[in-house]
């Protein structure tokens, strides 16, 4: 073969294998962003029912079966709340009986496919937690955003943001805990969410868009009347929250900020994505590539999380080494660098955004300490 004709033939077949690990890696990147509101996270284990009775229900024996706490079971037309492992009722060596504390929708059935979620909730907050409220259209970036306003007599209000793999109806798990403490919540849909307008691309970017819905519902909480707000996010909802505070042109009216299982890795979020959903190893760096390509920004960087340096506001952070979505290493850092603004409250056992689910009393009492000097 002649010198240029094989110089021809190296570059055709270069280009060809970069146009199929360019077309590769932006269907790995879709992937790890599709995360529609309130669907299973990628990874989330099915479990199997074996049996249930007069307020039990027997599940396969494994890690997220045997978590202490408090969660959401889920299944095809069903949903209620589980409690802690009843050690002492019997079961098989393959088997776990959890207290079934509340069947919210449906009927749990032998033989059901189920899976654990930290959203307790399937109604609204009078259907599920017995609170009056106002159903909300909060004027958003991309059109009208639904929300819940439970009201109260406090001036300060609190914004709950929910994250991946929930909805707003994740806040209910603290909503009686607020109202006793006569606080207004908001709970708000953001981009993605059912009833709101989609992310122009159908795809979710880790709260880095997201973020302005946020300070829509700061604008909203101020017309409404808030004096203040504290923001209480989960997972991206808790770096949304972070965002607002930092970016908002309200952010004067931000109190304080409660983070969930903060998402402050966005890489390591997103390799955990893309893994779950089952792109091979060997392409998880083109995922990672084209997901920061997909999210508008240039060069070979993902939406950086404010830097802690930019922390105006007392801030409480939850967070556990048992979350593998978003690594809480980053949590200990900003606690590190910002420890006159930032409490970190370990909570171990806990998967992704169910800081609240695997103790709520301790997870209550410590937001109770961290808001009383806030209202």
């Amino acid at each position: 073969m002649r010198p240029a004709t094989a110089t021809a033939a190296a570059v055709t077949t270069l280009i060809g294998v970069g146009a199929a690990a360019v077309a590769v890696g932006r269907y790995a990147g879709d992937a790890a962003l599709k995360a529609a509101s309130g669907r299973p996270m990628p990874g989330d284990p099915r479990l199997t029912v074996h049996a249930t009775g007069p307020g039990t229900v027997t599940l396969t024996r494994s890690l997220a079966s045997l978590r202490p706490g408090t969660y959401g079971i889920e299944g095809p037309d069903f949903h209620g709340f589980v409690g802690p492992v009843l050690d002492r009722v019997p079961h098989t060596a393959d088997t776990v009986v959890r207290r079934l504390e509340r069947v919210e929708l449906g009927t749990l059935e032998p033989g059901a496919r189920v899976r654990l979620t930290p959203e307790l909730h399937s109604g609204t907050p009078r259907t599920a937690v017995g609170v009056v409220y106002e159903d909300v259209e909060i004027p958003g970036e991309l059109g009208s955003l639904p929300g819940w306003l439970i009201p109260g007599p406090r001036p300060t209000w609190v914004i709950a943001v929910h994250g991946l793999g929930t909805s707003r109806r994740h806040p209910l798990n603290l909503v009686p805990f607020l109202t006793r403490r006569q606080i207004p919540v908001l709970c708000v849909a953001h981009r993605g969410d059912e009833g709101a307008p989609a992310s122009p691309d159908g795809l979710a970017h880790l709260g880095d868009s997201a973020w302005r819905d946020v300070d829509a519902a700061i604008r909203y909480a101020v017309r409404r009347g808030a004096v203040d707000v504290v923001l209480h996010g989960w997972g991206t909802g808790a770096t949304m929250a972070l965002r607002a505070a930092a970016d908002s042109g309200v952010r004067d009216s931000v109190r304080g900020l409660v983070l969930d299982s903060p998402v402050l890795d966005p890489q390591a979020t997103l390799r955990h994505l893309a893994a779950a959903r089952r792109v091979p190893r060997p392409l998880l760096p083109f995922a990672v590539h084209a997901a920061q390509s997909r999210s508008g920004r240039r060069g070979d960087r993902l939406p950086d999380p404010p830097d802690p340096a930019g922390l105006r506001v007392p801030t409480l952070v939850f967070h556990g080494p048992d979350d593998t979505l978003a690594p809480w290493e980053a949590s200990l850092e900003l606690a590190a660098r910002r420890p006159e603004l930032v409490t970190l409250q370990p909570v171990h056992q806990a998967p992704h955004a169910a800081m609240w689910n695997a103790d709520p009393v301790r997870y209550e009492e410590t937001l109770r300490r961290f808001l009383t000097p806030l209202l």
